[in-house]
């Protein structure tokens, strides 16, 4: 199945029924009054998030969702039949926009999240509602309220619990077959992951999600390479793991870049918890590996883990480093607010 994160619609909620004007016609009965009853609601527009999802090819298909118009009222007093309501299922994570792409509808982050779109129109009154003392035969009737028609933005950033950053040919999507039964394309070019991917990791007898993402460049936020679009998938993650390719010539360069890329986005991401880690270590020399590793924690200003995502060395201590902040971050969304102090 196709990955797609950014998806355009058009949505528009039914136009409310019409009020009818009747009088009631029956045997021997001269006058029998105004009975024309009301019309139907509009249909609703909603969107509601659901387990099951995890892209937005769907609305690659289908991009307009247009609820019915209410039936219009009837004499004796019915009322027209309301539409039903359309509900656009969307991926838990879905973020609704206006259509300038910038102003904030709903963030859909959990299943069962919903949000009204486009209210549909109330139905017209009949004349029936319009009788009194003084005009005891009403001519008029109201008609329905039109529907809203709008143009949004779908946009999903993946529920992750880490995410995956790093240059292109860092050994990020290695790193996510040899912990998870994501099976990645992986190849010795760069830019072989053009899509994210989701990966369930278990260590210790626990589990958590893991998201990849394509390989960041320098001038990333300048569109260069696969832009950094794609950031957004990790703006949920409570850590992000940060892979070094250990065979770079210079590993420092390397981590600044990235570094740069990440606050150049914004979002909250050059703030998150990060367990940083140098990659390939098998293809180095102990010597040489310990030198790298010092090299990039005096640029970084933090401890760096060695790893070898191709022979597992090293795999299991960055995936507990990585639980202990998951862990951290569930515990504090656990706490309870504290509230005002009662006696």
């Amino acid at each position: 199945m196709k990955f797609l994160d950014l998806a355009r619609i058009e949505v528009r909620s039914g136009k409310g029924g019409d009020g009818c004007v009747s009088f009631r016609r029956e045997k021997f009965i001269e006058f029998g009054g105004p009975d024309g009853g009301d019309g139907g609601r509009g249909g609703d527009v909603w969107a509601e998030a659901v387990a099951g999802l995890n892209t937005l090819i769907d609305f690659r298909y289908q991009q307009h969702f247009f609820a019915k118009n209410g039936q219009g009222g009837m004499g004796r007093g019915r009322t027209g039949r309301s539409a039903d309501p359309v509900i656009i299922r969307v991926p838990a994570g879905t973020q609704i926009l206006e259509e300038d792409g910038e102003t904030l509808v709903a963030d859909l982050a959990r299943v069962g999240d919903r949000v009204l779109l486009a209210e549909g129109g109330n139905g017209g009154w009949g004349n029936a509602r319009f009788a009194t003392a003084t005009n005891q035969a009403p001519r008029r009737a109201n008609p329905g309220q039109p529907g809203v028609h709008r143009t949004l933005w779908l946009r999903l950033k993946l529920i992750a619990d880490a995410g995956l950053v790093g240059l292109p040919n860092a050994g990020k999507s290695t790193f996510l077959a040899a912990t998870s039964n994501a099976r990645p394309k992986i190849a010795d070019y760069p830019f072989t992951t053009l899509h994210p991917g989701l990966g369930v990791v278990a260590v210790d007898g626990r589990e958590f999600v893991l998201a990849d993402i394509p390989g960041l460049i320098e001038g990333a936020h300048e569109g260069r390479g696969l832009g950094d679009r794609f950031l957004g998938h990790v703006e949920r993650c409570a850590v992000l793991l940060h892979l070094v390719d250990g065979t770079a010539e210079d590993v420092a360069a390397d981590y600044r870049i990235v570094r740069a890329e990440l606050e150049a986005y914004g979002g909250g991401l050059s703030d998150k918890p990060v367990v940083l880690a140098l990659n390939k270590t098998d293809a180095l020399d102990p010597e040489e590996a310990e030198a790298r590793a010092r090299a990039l924690s005096a640029a970084a200003g933090r401890p760096v883990l060695r790893l070898s995502g191709a022979t597992g060395q090293g795999v299991r201590e960055v995936l507990r480093a990585l639980w202990r902040e998951i862990s951290a971050s569930r515990a504090a969304e656990a706490e309870p607010e504290a509230g005002p102090w009662r006696p």
